[in-house]
């Protein structure tokens, strides 16, 4: 692994993709001894949840469906505060066992507010399911289930992760080089 420049800024290699399998892995493990026979339906959050959501969906070997919802809260290399919920849900979720699968979870946001929305629509269970976790980052108090790995705060790229739009197709995840970067 070796570093990237996107848009002119430089990022350093932070999470190798063989790490990022064994974690999403463990995840998977758990979510079936956790969820066995309750055939939950997981909602992945686009964009960055893609790579994720289908390496997660290829290891859980239990009944279950996917859909996908896309919201957005980031502008460049901060959260908005702001979250659009901008792709809707098509399937009958009331009674349902949810999993959202989310590529990182910092403020929590995003999760807070999917969270809400599954909540009024009549979910019976709603689980969280994310590959990334900032706990120095995160404000809420929606439990977070299933984190695959925990990080500082910095801003990454990589594995679905993107900054204003490029470096999603990254297998590994990369970091901001603070001290190299040109900008």
């Amino acid at each position: 692994m070796s570093s990237v420049v996107i848009h002119g800024h430089t990022f350093k290699p932070k999470i190798s993709s063989s790490e990022i399998q064994k974690a999403v892995a463990e995840v998977a493990k758990q979510i079936n001894k956790d969820l066995k026979g309750k055939q939950p339906l997981f909602l992945a959050v686009l964009n960055g949840s893609f790579m994720f959501a289908a390496d997660l969906m290829k290891k859980v070997n239990i009944e279950c469906e996917i859909s996908f919802v896309k919201v957005a809260s980031y502008e460049g290399t901060s959260s908005s505060g702001k979250i659009k919920q901008l792709i809707g849900l098509n399937e009958d979720i009331k009674g349902r066992t949810v999993v959202i699968v989310e590529d990182i979870v910092d403020t929590g946001n995003t999760i807070e507010n999917v969270w809400e929305q599954l909540k009024a629509l009549g979910v019976a269970d709603i689980r969280i399911a994310t590959l990334l976790f900032k706990p120095n980052a995160y404000t809420k108090t929606v439990p977070i289930e299933y984190a695959a790995i925990v990080i500082p705060n910095d801003f990454i790229v990589g594995y679905g992760l993107d900054y204003k739009g490029l470096g999603r197709n990254l297998e590994d995840i990369y970091v901001l080089d603070y001290e190299n970067d040109k900008k």
